[in-house]
Formats: structure tokens, sequence, C-alpha cells
């Protein structure tokens, strides 16, 4: 018998799942990505082998799930050019629900959020997180190494990322508390992670994550991913700075 592929080692996968249903996951996700703030209106979507690389489907499903947010205006699809965000009017999203509320807080309160509970979840993931998940991050860090000129690209397969260890602590309601948190600011993110080496050097911050995971070293998954959220709210609070100093 063959070496399973990486999808077919998911145990999550192994069960049967309707075609439809993958679809509507991957448009739920493309969604996510719009009302979050990575994908705004009037961006290039990735190629859909790229997005098929960050969401670990296939490209038939990534292309059914753009059908499905073309089919309500939010995605325009020109045969022979490259789909394009067409409206941010996606609707409730269950996994980015407070998007504004979030973005009206202090960045130094949210900083102080983010290390509260993600380093805890990141404690609570190198304890319970699985081979599978283990190999689905390395993979994730793969593809973000592709990418280290585009940012719209990378935060796609950044988010997937921090998911990943979001849900592998084990805690729901944790899980949706850090994934809102995870959306603050996303404009001023995108503008940071364009800076030259930026995108290399988030990827070097989440292998070292993933190196405490790998170990299911509590410490170390904490301590890396503590000089992670540093770093983004370092240049947060730099490119506010420079954004507010332009509009003066």
């Amino acid at each position: 018998m063959g070496k399973l592929t990486l999808l077919e080692q998911v145990q999550e996968l192994q069960t049967p799942v309707e075609r439809g249903s993958v679809r509507e996951n991957v448009a739920d996700k493309l969604a996510g990505l719009i009302a979050g703030g990575i994908l705004q209106v009037g961006d290039t979507l990735p190629s859909e082998r790229d997005l098929a690389s960050a969401f670990q489907v296939s490209r038939v499903t990534v292309r059914g799930g753009i059908q499905i947010l073309a089919t309500r205006g939010i995605l325009g699809v020109s045969h022979g050019s490259h789909t394009r965000v067409l409206s941010a009017e996606v609707g409730p999203v269950p996994m980015v629900r407070r998007r504004k509320l979030i973005d009206a807080y202090d960045v130094h309160q949210v900083h102080a959020a983010r290390l509260l509970l993600e380093q805890h979840v990141a404690r609570e993931a190198a304890l319970h997180i699985t081979p599978e998940s283990v190999a689905l991050l390395e993979e994730l860090i793969r593809v973000q190494r592709t990418a280290p000129d585009d940012p719209v690209r990378f935060l796609i397969s950044d988010r997937e990322f921090h998911l990943l260890i979001y849900r592998s602590c084990g805690n729901a309601v944790l899980c949706d508390f850090v994934s809102d948190l995870y959306t603050y600011s996303m404009a001023n993110r995108r503008r940071a992670i364009a800076e030259p080496g930026a995108i290399l050097q988030s990827c070097d911050e989440h292998a070292a994550i993933l190196e405490g995971l790998r170990a299911h070293d509590p410490a170390a998954t904490t301590r890396a991913f503590g000089l992670h959220l540093e770093r983004i709210y370092d240049t947060t609070i730099r490119i506010q700075e420079l954004k507010q100093a332009a509009e003066a």
C-alpha cells in the first residue's frame, strides 16, 4: 500500500464528506478572509493552486467555493482573468464575529489581552496537539515561505496557521475569543507584512512556535508565541504612527 497523502492522514477527513459541504467550507473561509480584512474590495484572489495549498483542499473544491461567493455577488470571476473581491457584504461569518468591535479597542489593551489569552492557548496546544495537526502546520509554513513578496497570500496561510493552533488547545470558547482578536487592525497588519523581509521573519517565528509544539514543550511554545505577538504589537504601533503622521 502506498504512502498516505497529508490529507489522508487527517482523521477528520477520513470519514466521507459530501462535496457540497467541502465547497461551502471553502466559501466560508473566503468570506471570513473578507470579513476579517485580509481580503479587501478590489483585491485579486491568489490562484486556485495557492488557495488549495493554504486550505489543504483540491483546486476543484476551491473553484466550487469561489463560485458560491460569485453567485452572491461577493466575488467577480472573469474567464481568463483573476478573481476579484467585489463586495465586503458577506453577512454573518462564524469565524469573524466582532471585528469592528475589536478594532475599536486601544492597541495596548488588545495586545495585553492577546498575550494573556494566546499564550495560554499556545501552552494548551503544546499539550494536546496531534501529529496530524503538526504535519499540517509544517505544510503551511512551507507554503508561507513560497510567498515572500505576496502579503495577501501569506496572510491567508498565516490565518490558517493561527486558527489551527487555536483549535488545538481543546477549548472552543478560548478558540473563538482569540480568533476574534487575531483580526485586530488587519489593515495595518497588511501594511506591516508588506515591508521587506517581514514575511520571512514571520515564517521563522512560526517555525520556532512549531518546534515547541512538535516537542510538546509548553514553555518553549509559550515563549515563541510571546515573541511573535510582541513583534506584531511593535509593527502595528509603528504603522499606526506612520499613518497618523501622514494624515496630520
